[in-house]
């Protein structure tokens, strides 16, 4: 059906097309047993307390203020990601802020977190529950005078809700956001999302969504504020500012965040690097390019135990998740390997 809609759905504006998308996806009539795959358990993993049925979350971005993650779990993602979520609604950056580059196929976006609110979404996840893995991404506001606060309200607000909390420092969109992988803003932060932590007698996960756009010398120093801090897993990584080069599109010099298939190797070599520096002391979650069971794979065995897609959800449709899992599992048939646990690290 998707290949039918494809056309039609390219020759809107990108933010038009995923906005139709969302409300089509809010009639929730695909049965999740289209999305099953043959031998999924060959995918199941237990991280940070929690069963994911496979290793395929949808990242944070497509569905910013949480309207259609049951569905999205319903489409075979063994977790969704929502948001970035701000204290207080926003509308983001003027349009047009989202550009498909599909020679590349790449997405730039320069949304600059267009939400509906805490308060807004929050209500939203008590009514409508869930129906599998949710986590939360959690930043800042544009206009806000505090961040580190921000993350304290988003943390507080959600800590009761979701299954873990994303603590978004890598957006290239906000102003002054990346300045939290510096050593002391990022202790200071992590600091007080652990107060919070304690205060409120929660052990939730946190997450540190990292940029693909730091200096190697950054790795070890995130790294080591992570371990001690009791980080429950980092997502490598976040859009980038960069490689633009041996881009094919007339829009690659569009400004935002790029995403996508340029973007593949260059988080692959990041989760190899921080893998390293970790050692098995903090799992890592891989995002960027994640299009197919081979750049699936090529994740997993650079160290990754969870996987994060969004580009190749807007290339592929629907059924993105269910096909990477088939070829996954493929791989792992044609590698011997039992249970994608075997499968982390490998090549490291």
């Amino acid at each position: 059906m998707f290949s039918v809609l494809r056309p039609f759905l390219f020759n809107l504006d990108p933010e038009t097309a995923h906005d139709f998308a969302v409300k089509s996806l809010k009639f929730n009539v695909l049965p999740s047993k289209m999305f099953e795959v043959e031998d999924e358990e060959m995918l199941n993993i237990n991280l940070f307390g929690k069963n994911f049925p496979n290793p395929i979350g949808l990242a944070a971005g497509f569905d910013k203020s949480a309207e259609v993650y049951n569905s999205l779990l319903k489409l075979g993602f063994g977790f969704v990601e929502v948001g970035t979520v701000t204290p207080l609604k926003q509308y983001g950056n003027p349009k047009p802020r989202i550009f498909r580059l599909e020679e590349d196929q790449a997405l730039i976006n320069r949304l600059g977190f267009n939400n509906d609110g805490m308060e807004v979404i929050k209500d939203r996840i008590r009514s409508n529950g869930k129906k599998g893995i949710l986590g939360v991404n959690i930043g800042p506001n544009k206009t806000t005078k505090n961040q580190k606060n921000d993350f304290c309200l988003g943390l507080s607000n959600f800590c009761d809700l979701a299954d873990y909390i994303t603590v978004n420092i890598s957006s290239p969109n906000t102003e002054g956001l990346r300045d939290f992988h510096d050593q002391k803003k990022l202790t200071e932060l992590i600091t007080a999302l652990n107060k919070i932590k304690k205060d409120k007698k929660t052990n939730i996960p946190l997450l540190l969504k990292i940029s693909p756009d730091i200096n190697n010398s950054h790795i070890p120093e995130i790294s080591d504020i992570a371990i001690k801090n009791s980080i429950s897993a980092i997502i490598l990584t976040n859009t980038t500012n960069n490689h633009r080069d041996d881009l094919i599109s007339a829009l690659k010099k569009e400004e935002g965040g790029l995403s996508g298939n340029p973007l593949s190797q260059v988080s692959t070599n990041m989760i190899k690097k921080f893998s390293k520096e970790l050692n098995g002391k903090i799992p890592i979650i891989g995002v960027g390019g994640v299009n197919s069971g081979k750049s699936a794979y090529e994740k997993i065995t650079a160290g990754a135990s969870l996987l994060q897609l969004y580009t190749s959800f807007v290339y592929r449709g629907p059924s993105a998740a269910k096909e990477i899992k088939k070829e996954l599992i493929q791989i792992l048939k044609e590698q011997g390997i039992k249970n994608i646990k075997e499968a982390i690290g490998k090549d490291v």
